[in-house]
């Protein structure tokens, strides 16, 4: 019975479900935002985000398993600890990626389908290699961010060529970038540890906070483009999304100010989320309420 519980347990870890959660959650946005509205439909389609996202992830721990070894944080993983073969993961890996695309294909149809396969090639063999050799890997690293909405929005029947569609991408794409170089402040001793090329090797502490900052007020604006093509329905919308903006700037100020050393990079990890989440929830809204 315990080694049952060590296997599920490792499965969980692996899938890194609390991310891969959040990745169905803007699959759940774009098939929203496409449809103007939900049906029975979308419970196999984001079921297989969330399935084909697992895979990718633990795929992701199988190829890291040498650099999480070398990390605090990542060092008691399952394949590093040794709690699970790589046999296993691998196995892992095949059930979700295919009982993910499985439900993809079956339950929407084939551009949904492409961009699945597109986000887990994008993700496992694109970003992961390449952010052991550059600092900036997260550039095209953060298309994988912006594909499980544009998944969604296909399997709802909305068209691959719709301008909404890719400013809602856009607004995903530009999420992963702050979020990934807020727990680069965070872990930078961590990732230099395990031999990967970090943007403290270009940056000072304060031109790196100063960078991120330009990207929180991109997160923002990208943010404010979503109405302006029609996605939204009524003012009070639009005004909490503006709301929502200005607090995450504000609350993101000590970035730029040399003279504050109060910063504090886990609770702006936090706040971007949060941010994120608090726009997709407006926006579902919205098409409930029009």
């Amino acid at each position: 019975m315990r080694d049952i519980q060590v296997y599920i347990d490792s499965i969980l870890e692996l899938s890194k479900v609390r991310i891969t959660f959040f990745v169905a959650i803007s699959g759940l946005v774009g098939y929203i935002q496409a449809g103007n509205g939900l049906d029975l439909n979308v419970i196999p389609v984001l079921i297989g985000i969330f399935l084909l996202s697992c895979g990718s992830a633990a795929l992701n721990h199988y190829q890291e398993i040498n650099t999480d070894s070398m990390m605090n944080r990542t060092k008691n993983r399952p394949l590093p600890s040794g709690k699970v073969s790589n046999n296993f993961a691998l196995l892992t890996v095949f059930v979700l990626s295919m009982l993910g695309l499985g439900l993809i294909w079956y339950f929407s149809n084939f551009s949904a389908f492409l961009l699945g396969i597109g986000a887990l090639l994008s993700y496992n063999l694109i970003y992961t290699p390449l952010k052991r050799v550059s600092a900036f890997a997260i550039m095209p690293g953060a298309l994988v961010g912006a594909l499980p909405p544009a998944i969604g929005w296909a399997a709802a029947g909305g068209s691959i060529a719709d301008p909404k569609m890719y400013v809602l991408a856009m607004f995903f794409f530009i999420w992963q970038i702050p979020h990934f170089w807020f727990l680069l402040l965070i872990f930078d001793e961590d990732y230099r540890r395990a031999g990967f090329p970090t943007l403290s090797k270009y940056f000072s502490d304060l031109q790196l906070k100063r960078i991120t900052y330009v990207w929180v007020a991109a997160l923002a604006a990208s943010c404010m483009m979503i109405p302006f093509f029609g996605m939204t329905h009524n003012t009070l919308t639009n005004f909490l999304l503006l709301v929502a903006g200005f607090i995450l700037l504000w609350r993101a100020k000590s970035l730029v100010a040399s003279y504050d050393s109060k910063f504090n990079s886990r609770l702006a990890f936090v706040d971007i989320n949060l941010y994120v989440l608090t726009v997709i929830t407006l926006l579902s809204i919205d098409q409930f309420v029009y």
